[in-house]
């Protein structure tokens, strides 16, 4: 007798079919793993990138502020240059105010009170009270003994009442020597 079976048939496609599913499933899996290492590199990377960025960013900042302090720096010695120069041009020039000033307050007796110097170019006037007329020629011969000043010449004395006090009001002309 002849025996035909027909559940193999089936269960071969069954079998198909699983076969099937597993051989479209692997390459989705497979694709997944993939995607999913993929990610997790650039998450990585980015997390480096973005590390590097930030230290590259706190030395900007740390540059910048030694920046500003240099400039700082540079401007306090310029401004320090200034008036060393000024300082310089002074010293060098001759008839400087400041030199008058001191050779006038080295030979000014201390009962003299000056109250306005006017210098014209080689021409100084000295306007000043004193107590007495003695006090006035002792201080215009302090000024003719000085290197400074010449041609010494008296040009008003006065008298007049300060504070219920009688005093010598005068004006001096003299020429500024150039040393």
């Amino acid at each position: 007798m002849i025996k035909i079976n027909l559940l193999p048939e089936k269960r071969k496609k069954k079998v198909g079919i699983k076969r099937e599913m597993l051989l479209l499933l692997l390459p989705i899996i497979f694709l997944v793993l993939i995607i999913v290492l993929l990610q997790w590199k650039m998450d990585r990377e980015k997390t480096e990138v973005l590390a590097k960025i930030s230290s590259t960013q706190k030395e900007i900042a740390y540059y910048k502020s030694l920046a500003t302090e240099v400039n700082k720096a540079k401007e306090a010695q310029k401004a320090l240059q200034d008036k060393l120069n000024v300082i310089n041009t002074l010293k060098k020039e001759k008839g400087s105010p400041a030199k008058i000033l001191d050779e006038l307050s080295s030979v000014k007796p201390e009962k003299i009170q000056l109250e306005s110097l006017k210098k014209e170019g080689s021409k100084l006037g000295i306007e000043g009270i004193a107590l007495d007329d003695e006090t006035v020629a002792n201080f215009m011969t302090n000024l003719r003994k000085s290197k400074m000043f010449k041609n010494v010449d008296l040009i008003v004395s006065e008298q007049i009442e300060l504070s219920k006090n009688k005093l010598k009001k005068f004006i001096l002309a003299c020429d500024i020597m150039h040393m």
